[in-house]
C-alpha cells in the first residue's frame, strides 16, 4: 500500500476536501477510486512476521475482524472529519452504540441516559445493560438539574442523542459534558440525526461520538454501518479490543461504499437542510398541522441551543396533524413523492408514524411523557425539488379537509 503523492497534513484541509481525500491509501496499482479489499485474512512473508504483527511490533493488517484496508480507510476518513483521535466502524449504528457504552461498563458501575432516545437504544440502557449488573436512570435530557441528581458515585458515563428522535429534542451537549465530567464520567453521543456535518458533539465536550452510518453518511439507502469516535485513548481503552474479540465489524464492502458517499455528504446535508427549513415554514402554517418541531425555527422550545451548537436546522421536521392517527395515516398514505419508511438521512424523502414503528415498543404513558402523540409524523426530506414536495405535503393535507367536508 501507498500514500497519496501529496503529503500536506489532511487536518490543515477543510471538512469537504478531508471528505473527498481523507485517509486515503493507494495499493500499487494507483487507483484513483478507493480499492475494496474483499479479503478475510493476510499473507506473511516469514513466520516471525506473523508473530512480530500478532505482538503489535510490526504494523500491518492480520485478520479483517480486527481491521481491513478498506475499513481503515473509513475510519481514517471519519476521524479527520469529526476532529476525533481515532474511530473503529461497526456493522450498524445499534453495534456502535452498543460497544460505545458496555466498552465502558462493568457490573456495579450506573450509566444516565436522556429519556428521549430511540427505542433500540432505551432497549440497550434499560434492559440490556442491567443483565449485566449496570443500573441505569432515565432523565429529562434539557434539564440539567436532572442530570446532577441522577449522578452517583457510581455513575461511569452518560449518554443522549440530539436532536432527538423522533420530537427533535435539542439537548445542551456542552453543559450535560461539563456535569458529567465533574463527577468523574464521560459523555457519549449519538449525532445521527445533526450528522457530521451540522454538529461536532467532540468540539462541545463530549468523549465519544456514535453515528448509525447507515443514514446521512451513506445516504442512499444502501448499506448498513456504524462508527464510533473518540480520542485515541479513549478508543484504546474502552472500545479496540471489545470490537476486535466480540466482531461486530463492518464488511469492506460497506466500508467501500460509505467512502464514496463520504466525498458528496456536504453538498446532500446543504441541500436537505435548505428544503427541510422552507418544509417546516409551510407545515407550521397548514392548517391541518397542529404543531411543527424543527430545531431551525425561531418557535422552537431550544431554538437558542441548537443555534449555539449546531450550524443548520437539520434534514428532519416533526410534524402533528390536526386528529389522531387515522388522520396521520391517511396523509402519509396519499403522499405521491415521500415514501413511507422508517430510515431517514436519505437522498429519498421518508416519512413515518413514530407511535406504530421506531417507538412502537414503548408504553402509551413513555410515548406520552416524550410527546409523541398519535397524529405525529416524522419526515426524513431528501433531494427532490423542495417545491415538489411541498406540493405533494400540500395534497395530502388538503385530502383530510376534503374527506371531513365530505362527511358532514
Amino acid at each position: 500500500m501507498s500514500s497519496p503523492r501529496n503529503t500536506r497534513d489532511p487536518r490543515t484541509l477543510r471538512p469537504a476536501t478531508r471528505l473527498v481525500h481523507g485517509g486515503t491509501l493507494r495499493s500499487q496499482f494507483a487507483e484513483t477510486s478507493e480499492a475494496l479489499f474483499l479479503t478475510q485474512g493476510y499473507l506473511y512473508d516469514k513466520s516471525a512476521d506473523a508473530e512480530a504483527r500478532f505482538k503489535g511490533e510490526e504494523p500491518g493488517f492480520i485478520y479483517s475482524r480486527f481491521a481491513n484496508p478498506t475499513v481503515n480507510m473509513f475510519e481514517q476518513r471519519m476521524a479527520l472529519m469529526e476532529g476525533a483521535g481515532a474511530a473503529r466502524a461497526t456493522a450498524s449504528g445499534m453495534a456502535a452504540v452498543t460497544a460505545a457504552l458496555m466498552g465502558q461498563l462493568k457490573a456495579g458501575d450506573h450509566i444516565v441516559a436522556a429519556r428521549a432516545l430511540f427505542g433500540s437504544c432505551l432497549y440497550v440502557v434499560e434492559e440490556l445493560l442491567p443483565r449485566f449488573g449496570v443500573a441505569a436512570t432515565l432523565v429529562e435530557g434539557t434539564d440539567l438539574n436532572a442530570w446532577r441528581a441522577a449522578i452517583r458515585p457510581q455513575t461511569k458515563t452518560g449518554f443522549l442523542e440530539s436532536p432527538t428522535n423522533p420530537t427533535l429534542e435539542v439537548v445542551d451537549i456542552a453543559a450535560v459534558a461539563e456535569v458529567l465530567h465533574k463527577a468523574g464520567a464521560t459523555l457519549v453521543v449519538d449525532n445521527a440525526f445533526a450528522s457530521p456535518m451540522l454538529q461536532h458533539p467532540l468540539a462541545l465536550g463530549a468523549d465519544c461520538v456514535v453515528y448509525s452510518a447507515t443514514k446521512h453518511i451513506d445516504g442512499q439507502g444502501r448499506t448498513l454501518g456504524g462508527v464510533i469516535l473518540g480520542s485515541e485513548q479513549f478508543i484504546a481503552d474502552n472500545i479496540h479490543n471489545l470490537l476486535r474479540q466480540t466482531g461486530p465489524c463492518l464488511s469492506p464492502f460497506n466500508a467501500w461504499v460509505m467512502l464514496k458517499s463520504l466525498e458528496t455528504l456536504p453538498l446532500r446535508v446543504a441541500q436537505q437542510d435548505r428544503s427541510a427549513a422552507r418544509i417546516a415554514d409551510f407545515l407550521a402554517d397548514h392548517p391541518n398541522v397542529a404543531r411543527t418541531i424543527y430545531p431551525g425555527r425561531a418557535d422552537h422550545p431550544q431554538r437558542a441551543i441548537a443555534a449555539k451548537q449546531m450550524s443548520g436546522g437539520g434534514t428532519l421536521v416533526a410534524f402533528e396533524v390536526k386528529g389522531g392517527k387515522r388522520e396521520a395515516f391517511a396523509v402519509a398514505d396519499a403522499l405521491s413523492i415521500v415514501g413511507i419508511s422508517n430510515n431517514l438521512g436519505d437522498a429519498k424523502s421518508l416519512i413515518t408514524h413514530p407511535e406504530t414503528t421506531t417507538h412502537q415498543r414503548l408504553k402509551p404513558e413513555q410515548r406520552a411523557a416524550l410527546g409523541i402523540g398519535s397524529g405525529m409524523l416524522r419526515l426524513s426530506v431528501g433531494l427532490e425539488d423542495v417545491d415538489d414536495l411541498i406540493e405533494d405535503l400540500d395534497q395530502a393535507l388538503n385530502a383530510l379537509s376534503a374527506k371531513r367536508s365530505a362527511a358532514e
